[in-house]
């Protein structure tokens, strides 16, 4: 089987993995029994589960989200090291000749997470899950990344400004520990579409109406999802105005 083949066929598998809505399913079977679309910013993200959810569910739904992506990445590279390199591990390093297959790898569980399959192509923003498919594909990048959004996101508050610089020091620092050529492209990718994600999250951050992190305790009220409160909005508005037609 010839190598982008190969990388194709893994690649479907790690969206399909990473594609499994964790945030989803953890704060429907925790103490709330919420569905994180309907409340706060809609998110299925680790942030929103936080804020609906606790922190149990929060710190549950990083570490699945985190895991799937590990193990996604680390069993296709190990079928990739097998089928198409004779089990030589190191051939699937970023670095190596198959740095593409391992990127375009890490590529597909951040968008499976982003556009999951089984929401309709909705999910998460790629961070937790870039976090485990990060160390997977090359952990000094992950870790390097994870300290941009520490600095950024633990002094602040949001956890949205640490994401999108993490997001955007990605191929700046893949290119500081080695990765070259190709490679490359998959991460530019991951980089604009995490970005892409959280495009509503810059546009508050530049207004100054960013939430800054919480954490849901038993007994506070769940603020509804944005997309149900700015479709009443609307509906509101648009009362409104044929009143002042009549």
């Amino acid at each position: 089987m010839s190598l982008p083949i190969l990388t194709a066929i893994c690649a479907l598998g790690c969206f399909l993995i990473c594609g499994i809505p964790s945030g989803l399913i953890i704060a429907r079977a925790s103490s709330e029994h919420v569905d994180v679309r309907k409340v706060g910013s809609g998110n299925i993200g680790m942030t929103n589960v936080a804020r609906s959810a606790g922190a149990s569910a929060a710190a549950l739904t990083l570490l699945c989200d985190a895991g799937k992506g590990a193990v996604a990445i680390l069993l296709a590279r190990l079928v990739i090291a097998q089928v198409a390199f004779g089990g030589d591990w190191s051939q699937t390093l970023p670095q190596a000749q198959g740095g593409l297959a391992s990127a375009t790898l890490y590529a597909s569980c951040v968008l499976g997470h982003i556009f999951s399959p089984y929401l309709h192509f909705k999910g998460g923003k790629g961070i937790s899950v870039g976090l485990g498919a990060g160390l997977g594909f090359c952990w000094p990048v992950a870790l390097s990344m994870l300290a941009v959004f520490v600095v950024l996101a633990i002094p602040t508050g949001f956890v949205s400004l640490g994401s999108v610089f993490a997001a955007l020091s990605l191929v700046p620092l893949a290119l500081l520990f080695g990765v070259r050529g190709l490679a490359l492209v998959p991460l530019a990718v991951i980089s604009l579409t995490v970005v892409w994600a959280h495009r509503e999250n810059v546009r508050k951050l530049l207004r100054g109406e960013e939430r800054r992190f919480s954490i849901h305790k038993k007994g506070d009220k769940l603020e509804r999802g944005a997309t149900d409160a700015d479709a009443e909005k609307s509906a509101a508005e648009a009362a409104a105005n044929d009143g002042k037609d009549a």
